[in-house]
């Protein structure tokens, strides 16, 4: 008889930049293992769902994924529906209940579990490989990854779970408590990236600042840093994922210094009324956000800032509001990210008085939308006329006539554009960086041409 050829899989990764890094993994042990990945669905035996389980618009889009992808049990050629990530993890057994075509499921602490989860062959032997979140592995000491981004850019996950205990945020039940890779593999895997020609490496968890404290290592973050920048080959490390009063002087310091950081900080304050923060048990407030902003902005006065805010917390007032809308306004960050609160079930917001009506919170968030988008095309007003340099990351998703590329302040699928619609009588190559001279503002995005 002919040896059985492995099955081909498909994935779906759905979620943040951490999912991405779990997908990635998976993907490298099953090529490691022989399988083929396919980019048509259609033609895949295997479909894999790794879900985002976080807050209501990603569980929908999860299902709607899981719903779309069982369709080709029937209407395709695919055999086996396996869902992985954070929604398996958080609903485990409704999942399966509710959608009798999923075959198998597994956590994102389990992530070896996806040898098992492909295979088609129920008395196959299974390679018994044990990748937990962290990927570590005894059976594979170094972890491959098919990167799914492009070939310039890559995430560095250095930590799994969080210790915080924000009311509204389900996380840890289904990530865990905070664990640290160690600086040793993450140097490691960050010189294989730059071999296979990484040039952006881009750093994720869920919480950044505390990297390394499980471990014993004071001031996690920028000891990890200062190994991450002698390695050859990359040219920006960002971070991202900073939790505010764990943003130290030091490092600070250390990224005004040090010319391969990205001079951008990425600071979810979630909002700024010292009331909501206290029931978000968040701790801070405005007053020191102030302070905290103008000390790095001392320091580095062309710093890239992002933030984001959840509107219609319980309890938040119309005073609340008004107080972080004031804050954005006197604060002037480059971008900001606003989001609905969303009741999770299992969160200690969930019992809390004080709902806020879904027409309130929409009314605050478009609020603060509405003046963001007119600081930013202020700011960006100010940015015609300089020569910036820029990673070219190719044709431009608005039109094929434009290229386009990102200043070092402004972080991959999250903030704006520079497009490009000159680059001269030059051949240019994405993943290359350029200087460019900047012609023209719009909202959110710069217009601007190769010198």
């Amino acid at each position: 008889m002919p040896e059985q050829k492995p099955p081909k899989v498909g994935f779906v990764s759905l979620g943040c930049p951490k999912n991405l890094v779990d997908s990635e993994v998976m993907l490298g042990t099953l090529t490691r293992q022989g399988y083929s990945i396919t980019a048509q669905k259609e033609d895949a035996d295997v479909i894999v769902v790794n879900t985002c389980g976080f807050i209501d618009t990603a569980k929908k889009e999860s299902i709607d994924a899981i719903l779309e992808m069982a369709e080709l049990k029937t209407q395709g050629n695919c055999k086996k529906l396996v869902v992985a990530g954070c929604l398996a993890e958080r609903y485990r057994r409704e999942i399966q209940k509710e959608i009798p075509e999923i075959d198998f499921v597994f956590g994102p602490d389990e992530l070896g579990r996806i040898l098992e989860a492909v295979q088609l062959d129920s008395a196959a032997a299974v390679p018994d490989v044990s990748i937990d979140a962290l990927y570590s592995s005894k059976e594979v000491p170094t972890i491959p990854r098919i990167l799914t981004t492009p070939a310039y850019r890559a995430y560095l996950k250095i930590s799994e779970g969080c210790d915080h205990v924000c009311t509204f945020c389900a996380i840890p039940s289904f990530r865990g408590r905070f664990r640290s890779r160690s600086v040793a593999d993450l140097v490691a895997e960050s010189r294989r990236l730059a071999e296979q020609g990484v040039r952006e490496l881009v750093i994720v968890s869920q919480d950044t600042m505390a990297y390394g404290k499980d471990l014993g290592v004071p001031q996690g973050i920028t000891t990890l840093l200062r190994e991450l920048v002698k390695i050859d080959g990359l040219k920006w490390v960002r971070f991202l994922y900073c939790y505010p009063n764990m943003v130290s002087d030091d490092l600070v310091r250390l990224v005004a210094g040090e010319e391969r950081l990205c001079k951008y900080f990425d600071i979810p304050y979630q909002h700024a009324s010292r009331s909501v923060l206290e029931r978000m048990k968040r701790g801070g407030h405005r007053g020191i956000y102030e302070r905290q902003i103008e000390s790095i902005r001392n320091l580095m006065p062309n710093v890239g800032l992002r933030t984001s805010f959840i509107v219609g917390f319980p309890g938040e007032s119309e005073e609340d509001f008004t107080d972080l809308l004031s804050f954005v306004k006197n604060v002037q960050f480059d971008n900001v990210g606003v989001f609905l609160y969303s009741d999770e079930e299992g969160t200690p917001a969930f019992d809390l008085d004080g709902k806020v009506a879904r027409l309130t919170a929409t009314r605050r968030r478009n609020r603060i939308m509405k003046e963001q988008a007119r600081i930013s095309a202020e700011r960006l007003q100010n940015m015609v006329g300089r020569k910036v340099e820029i990673l070219l990351e190719g044709r431009s998703e608005e039109s094929d006539l434009l290229l386009q590329g990102r200043m070092e302040t402004q972080a991959p699928d999250i903030d704006g554009h520079v497009l490009i619609n000159d680059a001269g009588d030059k051949e240019v190559t994405p993943g290359e960086f350029y200087t460019v001279e900047i012609t023209e503002s719009l909202d959110y995005d710069l217009v601007g041409r190769i010198l």
